[in-house]
């Protein structure tokens, strides 16, 4: 490579996106639609998929703790903060749990399902701003939230209150980094009811289990639910036009 060449290759900053949930569902929506766009992918989830070369991904089980920090701090030894101009994480990942009422449900399973969908955000927030720290580009971090954590649904009791505080520590980190001159933004998105595994999990819970099962039934045999693709292009869209301000809960369907 040639001089002239190798300083133009040189000055091609890297746009990055860090994805939970990447391998299936609206994660892998979203991960399609960044890369289309020009961005560096990296998935964390528990699974890859094989033949999958469009993005870099890890495999990590977030219900383990101790199994986070190895894994984000091997990503970020691969990522140069001189050719970055935008690192954003997307916290995607997320378990519905056993749907049923609290009192029938195994304390193993409450716990899992607090610490894949709350734990692990934390956790990952809590990495991405230390190893982040002194970079100076464009730095952001989306999570995937729900209706559920104002409208409160018989059964999911684990899945409204994990995402009630996904909300708040949405707003409370938003709220540190306000003032720092190389803070990260934060915000969180109620994708609307998306075709994916978890709402298949939803109209297939036997009704005795679940009192609002007809209107995920409904939601299915009406067409009401968005494909994965729609989704991730509507938070593109949202992304790139500035509209997602820190601090912001924004449902993406009132836009």
């Amino acid at each position: 490579m040639d001089q002239h060449l190798r300083k133009k290759y040189k000055k091609i900053m890297e746009k990055v996106l860090i994805i939970t949930g990447g391998s299936k569902g609206l994660g892998l929506g979203i991960a399609k639609k960044y890369h289309k766009e020009g961005y560096r992918v990296i998935s964390i989830s528990r699974s890859k998929i094989e033949k999958l070369y469009l993005f870099e991904q890890y495999q990590c089980d977030l219900s383990k703790s101790e199994s986070i920090q190895p894994v984000i701090t091997e990503i970020f030894s691969h990522l140069d903060r001189n050719n970055t101009s935008n690192l954003t994480l997307i916290n995607n990942a997320g378990d519905l749990g056993t749907v049923n009422t609290i009192d029938q449900i195994s304390s193993a399973n409450i716990a899992y399902t607090i610490q894949v969908n709350l734990t692990a955000p934390l956790i990952l927030n809590s990495l991405f701003i230390k190893l982040s720290k002194d970079w100076t580009c464009k730095k952001q971090v989306f999570t995937i939230s729900s209706g559920a954590a104002i409208n409160p649904y018989e059964s999911w009791s684990m899945y409204c209150s994990s995402k009630a505080g996904v909300d708040m520590m949405t707003k409370v980190i938003a709220k540190e980094q306000k003032e720092l001159k190389h803070g990260v933004s934060f915000v969180s998105i109620y994708p609307g009811v998306v075709d994916t595994d978890m709402q298949t999990v939803a109209r297939n819970t036997p009704k005795e289990n679940f009192k609002s099962v007809q209107r995920f039934i409904d939601f299915y045999e009406h067409g009401d639910l968005l494909s994965p693709k729609q989704v991730a292009e509507n938070i593109y869209n949202l992304d790139t036009s500035g509209e997602l301000k820190s601090g912001r809960i924004l449902d993406i369907r009132n836009t």
